[in-house]
């Protein structure tokens, strides 16, 4: 996928996804390449997750999911992990009047308990001054895991049979997503990876079966809204079908 100019065709414009999610890879190979700490390509991948989320509002995309933080990232050293932890909360108090202005609505998915309270709270403040915005919704999947989800899932299901609440007979797919973290959120349209891995790192297992997948070899610190606008052009490109014909 070969970045354009940031601008975008009627086309692409008629046929914009409802839901954007994004695996932002590549942030420690942009640093290494730079000779620099991985904590720099860090820093510098917040600068695309805030142009990102400017160019999907200003668009009118209604969802966009950032995967910030996995379950697998907690075995990381545990100074990267720190430094990750400060640097969120540092971009909440920075970004959330920003993105009040632009009509942000945040939410957050994952096992946010692991979180350090710090974050914890600043997560809920954001959330709470940004929850009457009604243009995108940025959802932040952070301590996040596909196959964590889905076990959760799982386990609330059986928990609601135990207690008599649902006959197993009654479980279907839309019972199921129901359980899931996303329960409010529509499953998304596109799929975006930087970094150029053919692999979805456990990211939104269930909600992707039927994604367009756009994988480009552009590191995250790099992807900026030409490369986001590229993206969307191949996604009007593609013929959904859905399993029919």
């Amino acid at each position: 996928m070969q970045a354009q100019a940031a601008h975008l065709s009627a086309e692409a414009k008629a046929s914009l996804p409802r839901h954007v999610a994004v695996i932002m890879a590549g942030n420690g190979r942009w640093a290494r390449q730079r000779h620099l700490p991985r904590i720099e390509g860090h820093r510098a991948g917040a600068e695309s997750a805030r142009a990102i989320i400017r160019a999907a509002g200003e668009l009118g995309i209604k969802y966009l999911t950032l995967y910030a933080f996995s379950v697998e990232n907690w075995n990381r050293p545990r100074e990267e992990v720190d430094a990750l932890m400060k640097y969120l909360v540092h971009y909440l108090k920075t970004e959330t009047s920003e993105l009040n202005k632009n009509n942000v609505r945040l939410e957050v998915i994952g096992q946010i308990y692991r979180l350090p309270e710090a974050v914890q709270e600043h997560l809920k403040k954001a959330i709470a001054t940004l929850s009457r915005n009604n243009g995108l919704t940025l959802i932040m999947a952070l301590s996040y895991g596909g196959r964590t989800e889905i076990v959760e899932a799982a386990r609330r299901i059986g928990a609601e049979i135990k207690a008599g609440k649902l006959d197993p007979a009654d479980i279907n797919e839309q019972v199921f997503a129901q359980h899931l973290y996303t329960r409010n959120f529509p499953d998304p349209d596109l799929l975006i990876r930087t970094s150029g891995e053919m692999r979805v790192s456990n990211f939104l297992l269930w909600q992707i079966s039927y994604a367009e997948l756009v994988v480009t070899p552009t590191l995250w610190p790099d992807f900026r809204k030409p490369q986001f606008y590229a993206a969307l052009e191949e996604y009007a490109r593609r013929h959904r079908r859905f399993g029919g014909i």
